[in-house]
């Protein structure tokens, strides 16, 4: 009897035991088995969106829409000879207005003693055009006086002025972050003076950039055509037209003839008094003809 119980002891003790290691392997495997804290995850996802959105807008704003492509100002000023100036003005007009350019300044002059007449014309012509349009204008003339064409390669400077404007956007954009968490009053006025600061800044940035965009869009030439005193400039065969030159003529003759008088007054005085002296001697010489 007390062999079984004995025996009944041993195998209750093992049954324990075997329960126990069981136990011990399912817990250690539902530990193995949990899912890592989400919270560590969202943290570290978040820490890597804040620093990708500061490095954004500290770098992707001044890399983006700058424009590096060539950029070439050409300007110059070209006076030419032509005997019909209306003819030559209308060609001119022409030209500009088929090859997208435009008048930006006329002006007309006449001599002094009416010697020439001539006309200054500011235009402006898109860059693209404006060799074409050099081309035309040359064949418009009788006579090239005086050419000077300028070409002037202002990339570096463009590149420069768009990415201080960039910058100082990103400026402004961070002092905007500061101004919507600042709380106390004396730290948003001195925010709002900068940003007032950087404002200014920025536009006349810009419009420095503008500016020069206009000038490599558009280059710009000073006509300067003229005729001299006698030229046609109108229809030759209108009535109007011949009776102005006939005018024109008489009352140059007169002067002609007037001054001419005033330059050889010496003579004249010297024929007179020799007419009037034969005249006397004639005069004489018949008395004594018939007193003989």
């Amino acid at each position: 009897m007390k062999n079984y119980i004995i025996a009944f002891t041993l195998l209750f003790a093992l049954c324990a035991c075997r329960n126990k290691n069981e136990a011990s392997k399912v817990q250690v495997a539902d530990v193995m088995l949990a899912p890592p804290p989400m919270v560590e995850e969202k943290s570290i996802g978040s820490a890597n969106s804040l620093a990708k959105s500061t490095a954004d807008k500290t770098v992707s704003p001044q890399k983006e829409t700058i424009d590096t492509s060539k950029k070439i100002i050409k300007e110059g000023e070209i006076r030419f000879h032509t005997s019909n100036l209306n003819a030559a003005k209308q060609k001119i007009v022409n030209s500009l207005q088929s090859l997208g350019g435009y008048v930006a300044e006329e002006t007309e002059t006449n001599g002094g003693d009416n010697s020439q007449k001539e006309f200054d014309l500011k235009v402006r012509v898109p860059s693209k055009n404006f060799d074409r349009f050099l081309d035309a204008l040359q064949a418009s003339g009788d006579s090239i006086d005086t050419k000077n064409i300028r070409r002037k390669d202002v990339t570096s400077d463009f590149i420069d002025i768009a990415t201080r404007l960039k910058n100082k956007q990103v400026l402004e954009s961070r002092y905007l972050d500061l101004l919507r968490r600042a709380t106390k009053t004396s730290d948003l006025l001195e925010i709002e003076d900068k940003i007032a600061e950087i404002r200014t800044d920025i536009e006349s940035t810009q419009g420095q950039l503008n500016y020069m965009t206009r000038q490599v869009a558009f280059s710009s030439l000073d006509i300067t055509f003229y005729n001299k005193h006698g030229e046609r400039t109108t229809n030759e065969n209108g009535f109007s037209y011949r009776f102005k030159q006939a005018i024109t003529q008489s009352w140059d003759i007169v002067q002609d003839l007037f001054f001419t008088v005033i330059t050889l007054w010496p003579v004249l005085v010297i024929v007179l008094i020799g007419f009037w002296w034969f005249r006397r001697w004639a005069r004489k010489r018949k008395l004594e003809k018939d007193a003989e």
